[in-house]
């Protein structure tokens, strides 16, 4: 900000507040407004932005007691006073306020210089990767994006390269147990401050693929298993698939019915805090094709059974 800034713009009235106010009603208002005109709760709000920037401004002088101080006897040497460029036909102009000061006119002198001489700085404001005026830098964007992930991928967790879309690549590491819709935040991966300050996030959201064996469940897994009709009424053990890893063995008890779970404990899916199970759900195969020597023995075998049907309680309970 140019130091004539500080005469054009009344820096308490920017923030609604007194001459006298003390530093934390200052901090209290500024903080008020700043959430209040921030881009980020105002995007591509133009007015709300500049209004923001114009809040900033005034708190970072008034926050800053040397500056402040600075400030107010700027202002009280002559509220409201314009300079004129040399040569100028202006009235109440730059010198008209200080000659007394410096015993006249007879030199046109660069504003900074004599107020270097007033208060033994060139400048009152300080750069910082932006102007100090408007708060300090300025933070990055955030950016979003979408990440396609394979199952395996996302119940594991791994690093990824990605390209963005200027064709950078940037590489992300995939936290074990992501799941499908999440969003993983990626701090200062986001677009560059444009002077200097933090940049923003990249906010990634998550698809993940579908498998075709084994299917998400918060932390547990779950796969479907067909089993005989042998199987499921003499009993068995059989084999059961895991993700990644090598089959277990599970036993099956005689006269399992189909849709029965079984619980393989701590083979679902690990994060930091909790680990899932693997449920394997038992789905008796009926064969599609009987040779006639077994197809005769079938209907032996029904004949010898006595007489049921195991629809009767299911009926009695859709008419009650």
């Amino acid at each position: 900000m140019a130091s004539q800034d500080w005469f054009d713009k009344d820096f308490y009235a920017v923030l609604g507040v007194s001459k006298d106010v003390s530093d934390a009603d200052l901090k209290k208002t500024y903080r008020k407004l700043a959430r209040q005109f921030h881009p980020d709760s105002n995007p591509d709000d133009a007015k709300a932005e500049a209004r923001f920037k114009e809040i900033s401004e005034a708190y970072s002088v008034l926050s800053d007691p040397e500056q402040r101080r600075e400030y107010d006897q700027l202002h009280a040497m002559g509220s409201g006073a314009r300079f004129t460029a040399p040569g100028g036909g202006g009235q109440g102009g730059f010198e008209d306020v200080f000659g007394g000061v410096f015993g006249g006119g007879a030199r046109t002198a660069d504003f900074e210089d004599l107020l270097g001489g007033m208060f033994g700085s060139g400048r009152f404001g300080q750069t910082s990767g932006g102007f100090r005026g408007f708060g300090g830098p300025t933070r990055g964007r955030d950016q979003t994006a979408n990440v396609t992930l394979e199952f395996t991928t996302a119940v594991h967790g791994d690093t990824v390269e990605l390209q963005r879309s200027d064709g950078r690549p940037i590489k992300v590491k995939i936290p074990a147990g992501v799941a499908d819709g999440q969003k993983i935040k990626l701090r200062g991966k986001g677009e560059p401050s444009p002077d200097g300050g933090e940049a923003g996030d990249l906010i990634l959201t998550v698809t993940v693929r579908k498998h075709p064996v084994f299917k998400r469940d918060g932390l547990n897994l779950r796969v479907d298993v067909p089993v005989t009709f042998a199987e499921a009424a003499l009993g068995a053990t059989i084999e059961v698939p895991t993700l990644g890893g090598d089959p277990v063995r599970l036993k099956i008890a005689p006269g399992t019915q189909s849709g029965r779970v079984l619980r393989v404990k701590d083979r679902g899916v690990k994060t930091p805090k909790a680990t899932g199970d693997l449920l394997a759900t038992v789905q008796v195969a009926v064969p599609s094709h009987l040779p006639g020597e077994a197809r005769e023995k079938l209907e032996a075998f029904a004949a010898s059974l006595p007489d049921e049907n195991p629809r009767l309680d299911l009926l009695d309970r859709a008419r009650a």
